[in-house]
């Protein structure tokens, strides 16, 4: 008997409908996954063709192209592994959401590389691997291949979601490359002791400082009777002290060296401090009216200095990291005889590939690290969030200033731990806080207890200390690994083109 036409049901038809769906469903997933890296690219492209411009007819105008794109690439890593420290603490404390502070991280990263960013680039880009002491064309090698190595190990940290430091990766890669390219000698060891020393000494000051914020803010605001009152008075000056620690820094930065003594600048920030405490204090007032009597009341009048921080914190990391992008292109400009007489000072336009590169890889890779400072090693509040987010920025900028460039990552992670360490120490040691709590069982007409924080002392620690370690392996990793690679990386290149 011949086959019987094969009938096309309904219940059949509906079966091949629903697996052209999910073909397509699992297409647009895919293609969504592809989104972000294909915009990546893009920007890598745009900044070849950026330099390119200033760059036409000159000689080496092809290994400036390509450091240009290895730049733009250092400094999207940068910026979703890095600057993901900024605003940690404000997101994990609810101050902000996740859109808002990737907004206002990225407008700060721009203003902060591009206005006060040269002096960190001087660091990375001359003084660790003597420039003078090296040929041009030897030194445009060494740093290709150190922004090379130090972009593939953060983009492998970043892809393993493990916010490791930028900072650490671009010297360790400068080092290696320059000890695999002229040997030792040209290493300016006295500039890497003090680049180490402050690695090290950078997070106990910001944890120190952050601890010291914290016991301000408990003492005099959170374990008063009237919290509102106490707030109502302190929260003006706090906004006006990081104001005015603010535009002294900036006048240090943009004004010539010698313009101000140390005298006027100080007065200068008083002066913006005072007008700042004259412009809040109505705003915070406004705020307190109406508000209970309890600590979920002092969030909301917490959450302006907290905003003001965060964006304070971005500002100083862009011109503090930017230099781990740009420093690197800076020495490579300067070596093929285009980027003028001094190479501590980088154009314009390679400011700016730094600047944006690091905001572009803050919007399309910066969620996936966020919430790992704010939310993942201790529990933040604003308050706490606001002792962090200044710690961290002060210290930071204080270091760029001198020129130092040191980790944001371990000065925010040390700010975060400080923080963290202090709550336990005070819940069991605090005499303020024992007597708060007497003071209130005694008002509320109950049983006091023999211990007041016993409940306190029996829960598990305030800090997770499996973080603490990751971080110092991190820390010691980090540099060994970007140098050895950028020692390889060096050695390819040689063999290829040199």
């Amino acid at each position: 008997m011949p086959p019987r036409p094969a009938v096309l049901t309904k219940r059949t038809l509906d079966k091949d409908l629903d697996k052209i769906t999910h073909a397509e469903d699992a297409a647009k997933h895919v293609l969504r996954r592809l989104v972000t890296p294909g915009l990546g690219l893009i920007f890598v492209g745009l900044a070849m063709l950026f330099a390119g411009v200033y760059v036409f007819d000159q000689p080496g105008a092809v290994l400036v192209v390509a450091a240009a794109a290895l730049a733009g690439y250092m400094a999207m890593n940068i910026g979703a592994n890095d600057v993901t420290n900024n605003v940690g603490a404000a997101v994990g404390a609810r101050a902000m959401t996740m859109g808002q502070a990737l907004i206002i991280a990225a407008i700060f990263e721009i203003l902060g590389a591009t206005i006060a960013g040269g002096e960190v680039v001087k660091t990375i880009s001359a003084n660790i691997v003597d420039a003078v002491q090296v040929p041009p064309a030897i030194l445009g090698w060494i740093m290709m291949a150190a922004l090379t190595a130090a972009a593939l190990w953060i983009n492998l940290a970043t892809w393993m979601n493990a916010p490791v430091s930028t900072t650490h990766a671009i010297v360790g890669a400068v080092i290696g490359a320059g000890i695999s390219a002229v040997g030792p000698e040209p290493v300016n060891w006295r500039v890497m002791l003090e680049i180490t020393s402050s690695w090290i000494t950078s997070p106990l000051i910001g944890g120190l400082i952050a601890a010291g914020l914290l016991y301000f803010v408990k003492t005099l605001i959170i374990y008063r009777d009237d919290k509102i009152a106490a707030a109502r008075h302190w929260v003006p000056v706090l906004v006006a002290v990081m104001a005015g620690g603010f535009m002294a820094y900036m006048v240090l930065q943009l004004s010539p060296t010698g313009r101000f003594q140390s005298f006027t600048i100080i007065l200068i920030g008083i002066g913006i401090g005072l007008v700042s405490w004259l412009a809040v204090r109505p705003l915070v007032l406004a705020q307190a009216r109406d508000l209970e009597n309890r600590n979920s009341s002092l969030r909301v009048l917490f959450k302006l200095p907290l905003i003001g921080s965060a964006a304070l914190l971005s500002f100083a990391h862009g011109a503090n990291d930017v230099s781990n992008a740009v420093g690197p292109l800076s020495a490579i400009v300067h070596s093929v005889g285009i980027g003028g007489d001094a190479i501590g000072h980088p154009p314009l336009w390679v400011m700016l590939i730094g600047a944006f590169g690091i905001s572009v890889g803050l919007l399309l890779f910066g969620p996936r690290l966020i919430r790992l400072v704010g939310e993942e090693i201790t529990k933040l509040n604003p308050m706490r969030a606001y002792c962090v987010a200044l710690s961290t920025a002060f210290t930071v900028i204080v270091a760029s200033w001198l020129g130092l460039p040191v980790s944001t990552t371990h000065i925010a992670v040390g700010s975060v731990f400080g923080v963290g360490f202090f709550r336990e120490w005070y819940t069991r040691h605090s005499k303020a806080r024992i007597a708060y709590i007497r003071r209130k069982a005694e008002s509320f007409d109950i049983d006091e207890p023999e211990e007041p924080n016993i409940h306190e002392t029996r829960r598990r620690y305030l800090v997770r200390r499996s973080h603490f370690m990751t971080i110092v392996a991190a820390w010691i990793v980090t540099v060994p690994v970007s140098a050895a690679l950028a020692a390889m990386i060096y050695w390819v290149m040689f063999a290829l083109f040199i």
